[in-house]
């Protein structure tokens, strides 16, 4: 009699915990949408980006757009501006070169793919396109490296 108890509390268990990992386990979606995605990423480039290192710099701004468009501004307190643009589906490869406290996130283009402009320079206001972006960043773990080269990669080939 006893056995017979405990067999069936045993079963009950086993079942119950069945059904909770089967509940746990649907209600997770594994991938991310394109909007979750491009959510993730615009959080991920503005807490990363470092200004620190940047002499007199007013005012920034970092995004990815949903037209697959990496876009950087900086205002600087003089006025002077820089902006670089590119899109994605120039993108060739990233690079990450620094430690996970800082370092520098160089965005390589295809060829002279990527649009610089300057305003309010002092010097000369310049247009010209490079091959490369180079951006500042802090505490960036090889994860979260990992899964923004991968997103990049996602719009890179959404926008062929």
């Amino acid at each position: 009699m006893i056995k017979s108890v405990l067999q069936k509390t045993k079963k009950l268990y086993f079942l119950g915990a069945i059904v909770l990992l089967a509940i746990v386990h649907f209600s997770f979606n594994p991938a991310m949408t394109e909007q979750e995605m491009l959510s993730w990423s615009n959080k991920c480039l503005s807490e990363s980006y470092d200004p620190s290192g940047q002499a007199k710099l007013k005012k920034w701004e970092l995004v990815l757009t949903d037209d697959a468009f990496i876009r950087l501004r900086k205002t600087y307190t003089n006025g002077k501006q820089e902006y670089f643009s590119f899109q994605l589906h120039r993108f060739m490869d990233m690079d990450y070169l620094g430690s996970t406290v800082n370092g520098t996130l160089q965005l390589k283009a295809v060829a002279d793919d990527i649009i610089v402009q300057t305003y309010n320079d002092p010097r000369e206001d310049i247009d010209t396109m490079a091959t490369q972006l180079n951006i500042p960043v802090k505490n960036m773990e090889p994860e979260r490296l990992d899964s923004l080269q991968m997103v990049l990669n996602y719009f890179k080939n959404k926008s062929l």
